[in-house]
């Protein structure tokens, strides 16, 4: 009876753990919340390839560019609403 007590404990234990840290994780860092689009655009697309003019192309292109980027640099949606606000600025 008591072993079985202490497994229910032991499993809730480790239930709260794993979802204190999905929880924790899922945030965005206040860091990443203060920067401009321009700087994330700088920061992010800059680190891998040459970045092209903002009015290079239309909105509608830079909406196809950023959710292909967003899967590919592994960015937050928010960064990516913030970059292609930024970038279809220039349009």
């Amino acid at each position: 009876m008591v072993m079985k007590k202490f497994k229910i404990i032991f499993l809730l234990l480790i239930f709260g753990i794993i979802t204190l840290t999905l929880v924790i994780s899922c945030k965005t860092p206040q860091a990443i919340l203060d920067k401009s689009g321009a700087q994330l655009w700088g920061e992010n697309c800059a680190r891998c390839h040459n970045t092209p003019s903002p009015a290079a192309y239309s909105d509608d292109q830079w909406d196809i560019i950023a959710a292909h980027m967003k899967v590919k640099a592994g960015l937050t949606d928010k960064e990516i609403k913030k970059i292609t606000t930024f970038l279809k600025s220039a349009n």
